[in-house]
């Protein structure tokens, strides 16, 4: 699946760099995401813990003030717990990382001195690594579908970008990822799902 997933942006990265005007762009910034779990009628998020991403990424002209941008990222995930009544220092955190395939539709709108940009799109992603933190004590991300598994390695979801370039090529940025299929694995009783709300800073030359 990695090498899928390699193979997959760098095929998009090489297609879109033989169009035209095409340029590139790296994003870095802050993650808040959070674990949705749903169930036997119950539904229920974790706390936001943070992370963090890192994009890279083709922007590729298709129409006038449009552009399909397909990238590859590292997008740090999971969410925390903690019961304030029952013990203020005790704390679970699961904290995930994925390397994603982000193929996002933006539209840019002139403003001032630069472009609003609005975006979305769907993404492929794979874990490279997980650790579940339950007070002090740290254990592996189990990967796989087995029943002796914590998480599936796969996730797909959907992003959504706003934000706002300066005619430099500097650009600010805000996003939501919604996970869209369930990541536990066999022997959870319910389904869990990844979402991110991202801010970040990057440079499109």
């Amino acid at each position: 699946m990695k090498k899928t997933l390699l193979t997959l942006g760098a095929a998009f990265i090489l297609a879109a760099g033989a169009q035209a005007q095409t340029s590139w762009g790296l994003k870095a910034g802050v993650n808040l995401p959070k674990l949705s779990f749903s169930g036997n009628d119950v539904s229920m998020s974790t706390k936001s813990s943070t992370n963090f991403y890192v994009t890279g990424y083709a922007d590729l002209p298709v129409a006038s003030n449009f552009s399909i941008q397909p990238g590859l990222s590292l997008q740090g995930k999971g969410g925390k717990f903690s019961d304030d009544k029952l013990d203020k220092d005790f704390e679970t955190k699961t904290d995930l990382m994925y390397l994603e395939v982000p193929v996002n539709a933006v539209y840019y709108i002139p403003a001032g001195s630069g472009n609003v940009f609005i975006g979305a799109g769907p993404y492929a992603g794979i874990g490279l690594s997980g650790k579940y933190k339950v007070g002090d004590v740290k254990t592996d991300v189990e990967w796989g579908s087995g029943t002796d598994k914590d998480l599936k390695r796969f996730d797909f979801g959907i992003n959504t970008m706003l934000g706002y370039k300066l005619a430099n090529g500097f650009l600010i940025n805000a996003g939501y990822g919604f996970g869209l299929i369930d990541i536990a694995a066999e022997n959870s009783f319910g389904k869990t799902k990844n979402n991110v709300l991202s801010f970040g800073i990057g440079f499109q030359f």
